[in-house]
């Protein structure tokens, strides 16, 4: 078999009409070293951090209003919604890190050389809408956590946020591990709060086994395929996708076939771990919500689920506990952001901003909508604010995903990195359920809208 070309500055590879010679993330490309001869704990050990700031983006205050809602409302039966998102988006993300160890791009960088400049453009702008409106979640879940645990006021919250921009750059200065570091200790805060919570809530063991055995019944009951829509909009992040792509070439390993090859594994295996972490969290805001809301009225705001939860419990921490969960979930993605915005800029459009103007810029997209509809309508308006995040994400995902399998579907763009036929079936059915769902969502929402 014929190897496939490598690139080489100024000679774009075969299936590239362009030569990729600007690496993404310049300043921590492939700056954590992967030594020889390693076991494979080790290996792995070098390989794990990347996925566990992907999977920052699968725990965001956006999903946990969706979450709530399916919770309270239909009990454990929206957990099998919760499994088959993750599972979508381990595909994805498994994806991701082939596109951007095979052939050395990040995706946004790859749609660039793929696409007329007109249409790279349009994916930048819609990109970037979609980047704000995840940082506007967590702008807003941040806020929503300070006032819960300091009694700090929504507006204040909203501009307190704006100052994460310094620790952020702070640790990308040290080195890429410190930013990987920083997100497994906020994961495992957020984890280890929801196991208190699902302790103190004793949800019965058999329903929630049952829940993740998927059901006609969400496909029947209208209200609940909403929620379902919701739940999966809110997990599968685009920003991620651009975003995995880019980070896992921060290791340094041989540019090699079998180099390159290993690597995917571990990358793979990295991502998966880390999206099951994920899975964990999300899974145990239905179950919390379910075992002490369902059956007593529906519960979809944080605020509420935050004053009922210690006396529905009885146990005072519990509310704490929740409050401080989703301020470090609110935190944590702020990190992935700065990089999302980083390099979908670098990449679409080849400009260069320094990380931390590119991060004041993103930061203000989210902070003066928050700020200007909190003045004018209250703190009644962070539901809708959220609702809308949540709906922008979803709209804008299918942009993102549909390129994703297009390009790793490509063998003169891949070489041998081109997934198999069955690999290929399997994630254009998942590109096509995106699709079709979001676009239900959005004709919803119009007829909701517009009553």
């Amino acid at each position: 078999m014929k190897p496939p070309q490598t690139e080489t500055a100024g000679q774009p590879q075969n299936g590239w009409k362009l030569a990729n010679v600007t690496p993404s993330l310049p300043e921590v490309h492939r700056t954590v070293i992967v030594p020889k001869g390693l076991s494979f704990w080790r290996k792995m050990l070098a390989f794990s951090g990347p996925g566990y700031l992907v999977a920052v983006g699968y725990m965001d205050p956006g999903n946990w209003a969706t979450d709530l809602q399916g919770g309270s409302r239909f009990g454990y039966k929206l957990l099998s919604v919760v499994l088959i998102s993750n599972l979508m988006a381990i595909l994805l993300q498994a994806l991701c890190a082939r596109l951007g160890i095979g052939t050395g791009r990040d995706l946004a960088q790859a749609c660039r050389d793929h696409y007329s400049p007109r249409a790279s453009l349009a994916l930048w702008f819609l990109c970037e809408v979609a980047i704000c409106a995840c940082d506007l979640a967590e702008v807003l879940g941040s806020a929503i956590a300070l006032k819960l645990l300091f009694g700090i006021p929504l507006l204040a919250g909203v501009c307190i946020t704006a100052f994460d921009v310094l620790a952020v750059m702070y640790l990308q200065n040290k080195g890429f591990r410190y930013i990987e570091t920083l997100g497994v200790v906020l994961i495992l805060t957020i984890g280890g709060c929801f196991l208190a919570e699902i302790l103190f809530s004793k949800p019965h063991l058999g329903a929630v086994l049952g829940g993740f055995v998927p059901r006609t019944e969400i496909l029947r009951n209208k209200d609940m395929l909403l929620v379902a829509i919701g739940i999966l909009g809110a997990t599968v992040m685009p920003h991620n996708l651009y975003l995995h792509s880019s980070i896992v070439q921060t290791r340094k390993y041989e540019q090699s076939a079998s180099g390159k090859s290993e690597a995917i594994k571990f990358a793979t295996i990295d991502s998966t771990v880390a999206l099951m972490f994920a899975l964990f969290i999300n899974a145990a805001i239905l179950i919390l919500s379910a075992a002490a809301f369902h059956g007593k009225g529906e519960v979809g705001r944080i605020e509420e689920a935050y004053q009922l939860l210690s006396p529905t419990l009885g146990i005072q921490i519990a509310s704490v506990l929740f409050a401080v969960a989703l301020l470090a979930s609110g935190q944590n993605s702020t990190l992935t952001g700065t990089l999302a915005g980083q390099i979908v800029m670098e990449g679409f459009l080849n400009i260069r901003l320094r990380p931390w103007l590119r991060r004041l810029i993103t930061r203000a997209a989210a902070i003066v909508p928050a700020i200007i509809c909190l003045a004018i309508l209250g703190d009644a308006a962070t539901d809708k604010l959220l609702l809308l995040s949540q709906v922008i994400l979803s709209m804008q995902l299918s942009f993102a995903v549909v390129p994703l399998v297009l390009f790793t579907s490509d063998r003169s763009k891949m070489g041998e990195f081109a997934i198999s036929a069955w690999l290929k079936l399997l994630a254009w059915i998942t590109a096509l359920v995106i699709m079709a769902l979001n676009a239900y969502l959005l004709v919803l929402q119009i007829v909701e809208w517009t009553k």
